[in-house]
């Protein structure tokens, strides 16, 4: 290809050749191979003169984008070889108070020497900073956003949990009714599936007994804790809590397959050395504690 258009550009195969940097008859072989390959001929030579045909014009702009296409690529791959000084990661609080602290120990020793910044916020606003390129790497509820690269790292299963003690506490399950008539701290992250817990209580002849609404997993798993009552929450933000017996999950069938996705996103071609040692390590420490997958 770039035979092809430095011959164009130079007006000879002789000139072309010392512009590459090549001999005269290897120039010639490429721009023969290169005919063989489209099945025509894209110059009339007559003598030293060449004299590009319609077929070499027609095919001009494609030769030209190629080889634009295979320089940024080229650019591109030597880039990302430099790894940047600071990564700059935008995440959901939850992600913030649940996995980062597990997650970027692990990161940090696969690149010792960069320096990671870490903000948080809704969803929309990382994604909104990944693609004004304030962040190089989110993480958010599963999206999807065709200038954006988004891979899942985990999901995290939506249970019913109560305090030590509560009565619902060795139940073989617990019926939607009876879920109902108890205190009720509601944690509300604002994701679709919470929509799926509003609509289980749809057909009741009363409302829930929702005492305490909240958007903060940590404030509502303290008030289960101190049996201000029993509340949904993603199991990641109550793993610890379950190993040391402050917090009991319960069967509900109906929140069975029920859970929150969260995922990685950066701009397409950036960061995927990064992305893909964070989806590794991620597989190693999301273990089935809480439910978590």
């Amino acid at each position: 290809m770039e035979a092809f258009v430095y011959v164009i550009h130079c007006g000879s195969f002789n000139k072309a050749a010392e512009a590459l940097y090549l001999s005269q008859p290897s120039v010639t072989a490429r721009i023969q191979s290169l005919e063989r390959e489209l099945d025509c001929r894209l110059f009339d030579r007559q003598g030293k003169q060449v004299q590009i045909t319609e077929e070499g014009k027609r095919f001009l702009p494609y030769a030209q984008q190629l080889i634009t296409t295979y320089r940024r690529g080229k650019l591109h791959v030597h880039r990302q070889r430099k790894l940047p000084e600071e990564l700059r990661i935008g995440c959901t609080v939850s992600v913030s108070n649940y996995v980062i602290p597990e997650l970027l120990p692990k990161l940090k020793q696969r690149f010792p020497d960069v320096h990671y910044k870490i903000v948080t916020g809704v969803t929309d606003d990382i994604v909104g900073k990944v693609l004004g390129k304030e962040v190089d790497i989110g993480f958010v509820r599963n999206v999807n956003h065709p200038q954006l690269h988004s891979a899942k790292l985990y999901e995290d299963p939506i249970t019913l949990y109560a305090y030590e003690g509560h009565p619902f506490v060795g139940s073989e399950r617990v019926t939607i009714e009876q879920i109902a008539d108890q205190p009720l701290v509601f944690f509300e992250c604002g994701a679709l599936d919470w929509l799926r817990i509003h609509r289980m209580f749809e057909n009741l002849d009363k409302p829930p007994n929702i005492q305490i609404q909240t958007d903060n997993s940590e404030t509502a798993k303290k008030l289960v804790i101190g049996r201000a009552g029993i509340s949904f929450l993603p199991g990641l933000t109550v793993r610890q809590e379950l190993v040391q017996g402050k917090l009991i999950p319960l069967k509900v069938p109906e929140t069975e397959g029920i859970a929150l996705q969260t995922n990685v996103i950066v701009s397409p071609g950036e960061y995927a050395h990064f992305m893909n040692a964070i989806i590794e390590i991620g597989k190693q420490f999301m273990s089935p504690i809480g439910g978590v997958v």
